[in-house]
């Protein structure tokens, strides 16, 4: 496939989670609301600066915010009064496959802690930590502007904690039979891989597609659509994690979040099971 004049080339190798960062407490909340957001850059990726540059620039509207090197984030981290959206890669104690993934992190600055000490106020699965050539640039935006939406939701009442997980989202669950699914090929696993295998467990909806046609429907913000972000490990593994959600074109919302571990009878991709439970309502 001809790459778009988006794709990434991520090279974030240095800065690591091996688990779940802390969710912030309301003072921290509040803390986040009132601070300059940092994002940082990755000094050998001017494609990846290009791009969320331009994100930032035209839809980050909750904090001021200001564009750094990674140098300076070891410097101002511990610093309560900004925040910092940063590139890391992730790890999970559960993953015998010791995959690596990519996240958008949303972090609050903290005196005295280190990367995973830092209050999480989002974080979003973005990609496979071991490519190096990526092509969802094009959901930047959309995945930019739901972490956006995502803090102003935890702010109005940070004690609901259970706001911290994506799989909240999930109660929008029942909203997704009203609205057409675009996926892409790749991104199903075998035994859904053909609209005549989807339509025996899902009767809403859904169209397999290039993913020209899908970069048209977010730049177009297509009404009543979602576009499928699947991020799993590197291909010639047989296990690690597989990540799924359903993102809306004309809203940027989150429709549906799940994952698995990859094994012989849950492949890498959307399932049959991820069908079934969209299909319940």
């Amino acid at each position: 496939m001809q790459k778009s004049l988006t794709a990434l080339f991520f090279s974030f190798l240095t800065l690591t989670l091996n688990c779940q960062a802390p969710f912030p407490d309301s003072k921290e909340i509040q803390q986040f609301m009132v601070s300059k957001t940092c994002v940082v850059l990755d000094d050998g990726n001017p494609a990846y600066n290009a791009l969320i540059k331009q994100a930032v620039n035209d839809y980050w509207k909750i904090t001021p915010f200001e564009f750094i090197k990674r140098s300076e984030f070891a410097i101002r981290k511990s610093d309560p009064s900004y925040s910092f959206l940063i590139v890391t890669e992730t790890s999970f104690e559960k993953d015998k496959s010791t995959s690596r993934y990519n996240f958008i992190n949303l972090i609050q600055g903290k005196k005295g802690a280190d990367l995973n000490e830092m209050p999480e106020i989002c974080a979003f699965p973005l990609s496979f930590a071991g490519e190096d050539d990526l092509e969802y640039g094009y959901k930047i935006e959309a995945i930019l502007s739901f972490i956006q939406k995502h803090a102003s939701l935890i702010s109005t009442d940070p004690s609901q904690t259970g706001r911290r997980y994506l799989k909240y989202y999930n109660k929008n669950i029942p909203e997704v039979g009203n609205r057409t699914i675009l996926v892409r090929e790749e991104d199903l696993s075998p035994l859904i891989n053909t609209i005549e295998k989807i339509k025996a467990l899902y009767k809403y909806r859904i169209e397999i597609v290039p993913e020209e046609a899908i970069i048209k429907a977010i730049k177009e913000k297509t009404p009543k659509t979602l576009v499928l972000h699947k991020v799993g490990p590197d291909p010639e593994s047989k296990s690690g994690y597989c990540f799924k959600m359903l993102i809306g074109t004309d809203d940027n919302e989150l429709y549906y979040y799940n994952q698995h571990l990859i094994d012989k009878t849950n492949p890498d991709g959307l399932l049959p099971a991820d069908l079934k439970r969209l299909a319940r309502f």
